[in-house]
């Protein structure tokens, strides 16, 4: 095998996550790379120890610049809040390494295109973590709607409801909750649970148009984790919106923090003219899927356990009828990514990719602010 040196920068839930994809995913895909945890950087020294000592890093640094000056690494993996993104990103790409970056990509779109044009110019690979592809049960959805077997798409609605934030006395800021404050994570619920939803319809279904939103803050002040002060929420607590898809399909989708009894639930349904398909996060092995053509004395929903050999991704796991879970999203991501640098080809979703996704994202929330229509540009 190849060796391909990664440095995390970050070694939060993202951290932990992506780590255990580069650990896993050898030993599950037959892969010509072999992903060598060389550094992990996080300003808290010894956190960053523990966290490397734990997880299999040789190294620790605790400024990302001197982190990129290293010639023994490859890829940086950016896992920080949104607003280091860009900062980092193409400071990596000037520095000449491979790019993987956390969604969303940035800010806003004019920082995503900033990001774009640097890993561009600098020639370097680059991908954005949007794991929710990877599903197998997903990722066959997308296989039954390119074999064209849904026909023409109608609709397509999408929900990713929590509930985590209700209580007023959570606070905004510092590591824990840095996604409360707008100076750290740009926007709320938009680019932080919506943006999932946005990035898979557009791979499943194509590009969006315009659209039309309205957004929600609830609790209007919180203590700041740092400064001990409450000061006002400025990102979204709750978001829905209403749009039309390049493909003539209208689509729906809502998000929120404030939906009691949901830790995560991530919804998708698309109704075509000879079929529908749904998928449930809480049930993610699961593809249901109806399809018109059947007889009528035995059409309807069928569930579709996403375990067999022959099904995406599932030949490298375990034998049919048992299921993986979220953790493997990111295995396959790795695995994806690996496979590109063996053909040369980019790992999806790139930065240009996840720009749409951006472009999305900021047109829900002018429309929100401006209470009108607006073109996704």
């Amino acid at each position: 095998m190849k060796p391909l040196n990664i440095g995390l920068i970050g070694y939060g839930f993202m951290g932990r996550t992506h780590t255990n994809g580069y650990r896993q995913a050898p030993r599950f895909f037959d892969l010509e790379y072999h992903p060598v945890l060389k550094a992990v950087c996080a300003r808290n020294e010894e956190k960053a120890k523990a966290f490397a000592e734990q997880q299999g890093y040789e190294s620790v640094e605790t400024d990302w610049r001197k982190l990129l000056e290293r010639d023994d690494i490859d890829a940086v993996d950016v896992c920080t809040p949104n607003n280091l993104h860009k900062e980092i990103s193409i400071a990596a790409a000037e520095a000449g390494k491979m790019v993987l970056c956390e969604k969303p990509l940035a800010m806003n779109t004019a920082e995503g295109i900033e990001m774009c044009e640097a890993v561009e110019k600098a020639g370097v690979r680059n991908m954005v973590w949007y794991n929710y592809r990877r599903v197998p049960a997903v990722t066959l959805a997308k296989q039954l709607i390119d074999e064209g077997r849904l026909g023409k798409i109608f609709h397509y609605r999408a929900n990713f409801l929590q509930d985590w934030t209700i209580n007023a006395d959570v606070p905004q800021g510092g590591a824990a909750t840095w996604r409360l404050d707008a100076e750290a994570a740009g926007s709320g619920v938009t680019g932080d649970l919506l943006a999932h939803c946005i990035d898979t319809a557009l791979w499943l279904n194509g590009s969006i148009q315009d659209v039309s939103a309205v957004t929600e803050t609830f609790v209007k002040e919180r203590v700041h984790s740092e400064t001990g002060e409450k000061t006002p929420v400025k990102i979204d607590d709750a978001c829905a919106f209403h749009c039309h898809f390049g493909n003539g399909s209208l689509g729906l989708f809502e998000s929120t923090r404030y939906a009691r009894g949901h830790k995560a639930l991530y919804t998708l349904e698309i109704n075509g003219e000879n079929g529908s398909l749904r998928w449930d996060l809480h049930d993610l092995h699961r593809l249901e899927f109806f399809d018109h053509n059947d007889d009528s004395i035995v059409r309807g929903w069928r569930s579709i356990h996403v375990s067999d050999g022959d099904q995406p991704y599932m030949a490298n796991w375990w034998v049919p009828g048992l299921q993986i879970g979220y953790e493997h999203t990111f295995v396959h991501q790795v695995a994806d990514f690996l496979k590109s640098l063996e053909s040369d080809q980019p790992a999806a979703p790139t930065f240009r990719d996840a720009l749409e996704t951006q472009r999305v994202c900021d047109a829900v929330l002018d429309s929100a602010a401006t209470r009108s229509w607006k073109d996704v540009k």
